[in-house]
């Protein structure tokens, strides 16, 4: 794993400041729209069309995994082509060696993910991740940063023939906006935050941060089917992709280990719910998201084993 530093390639493992890990902002922050207006940020020209726009993921990124849902929530599988990396992160970054479930990149050719991002900014410097949005049309990036990429999922494409749905509904924003920002902070990246944390303080800090969150989701779910309101909203599909892989990575590799979900009834019933969702169980691989954190991860878990459980 590493990052790119002007265009070149540099094998280096994830940065802590006072032992704290600390996620970069994401480079590139355009939006497809239906008209190819700019959208909240970024530069305009990126009209929704069918065949124009390709996703680069990982099945086992749980960044990726929500693009992968939201794509086929909105039915969009014919109109949006994607690659899907090799699951072992090592000192190449995300490759496309050939294995199973991978699919290489018709697009550009690439062999290394970091391939794209150069093909895009042959300058570029930061993390190469996933996902991406790639624009075949202006061959670069219109985006890596997830959550912007499933909002434009969401509504780019209505009017060219999307599945009707609408996950960010706008009398719902606010609320979907304050559970996502507390999500975000303390269970989506949370994991990460105690899994690379370099300091018995930092460690602590973010897990009991996450356990503190999933205890009020916990009381949430008490009385309600979901997140917010009483419809499926892109909440509860940040939350999902985290707490799929929760019991069988967080739990152990990254030391979350007060609770498994397994032992929050509401939680437990929440994560069978969205796994029903149309087409959603087909976008989880457990092979891959177990292969990718025991075996990637070298310095958390230096032999690379994988372990056979949880059993289901």
């Amino acid at each position: 794993m590493g990052l790119l530093v002007d265009g070149h390639w540099q094998d280096q493992w994830y940065e802590t400041r006072d032992g704290r890990f600390e996620r970069q902002d994401s480079k590139f922050r355009n939006w497809v729209t239906p008209d190819g207006q700019p959208g909240p940020s970024g530069e305009g020209g990126f009209r929704a069309e069918p065949g124009r726009y390709h996703l680069y993921v990982s099945l086992a990124c749980p960044w990726a995994h929500r693009t992968l849902i939201m794509r086929r929530l909105k039915g969009l599988e014919q109109m949006i082509g994607v690659s899907v990396t090799h699951w072992l992160m090592a000192e190449h970054g995300w490759t496309f060696e050939p294995g199973p479930g991978v699919v290489g990149d018709p697009i550009n050719g690439a062999r290394l993910m970091h391939e794209v991002y150069t093909a895009a900014d042959p300058h570029y410097t930061g993390r190469v991740t996933v996902p991406v949005l790639w624009d075949r049309q202006r061959r670069t990036i219109v985006s890596n940063e997830s959550a912007d990429i499933v909002r434009m999922l969401n509504s780019a494409f209505d009017a060219i023939g999307a599945t009707p749905g609408d996950y960010v509904p706008a009398s719902l924003l606010a609320e979907i906006d304050a559970v996502n920002a507390r999500v975000y902070a303390t269970v989506n990246n949370g994991v990460y935050r105690a899994g690379f944390a370099t300091t018995q303080e930092a460690y602590e800090e973010a897990v009991t941060g996450l356990f503190d969150t999933l205890d009020w989701l916990e009381q949430r779910l008490a009385g309600q089917r979901y997140l917010v309101g009483d419809v499926p909203t892109e909440a509860d599909i940040r939350l999902f992709t985290t707490l799929i892989r929760f019991d069988p990575v967080y739990h152990g590799h990254f030391k979350c280990n007060l609770r498994r979900i397994v032992d929050y009834p509401n939680l437990s019933r929440f994560v069978a719910d969205v796994r029903q969702w149309p087409g959603v169980a087909e976008t989880i691989d457990l092979d891959h998201i177990k292969r990718h954190y025991y075996q990637s991860h070298k310095t958390i878990n230096p032999t690379g084993i994988v372990p056979l459980g949880p059993v289901a």
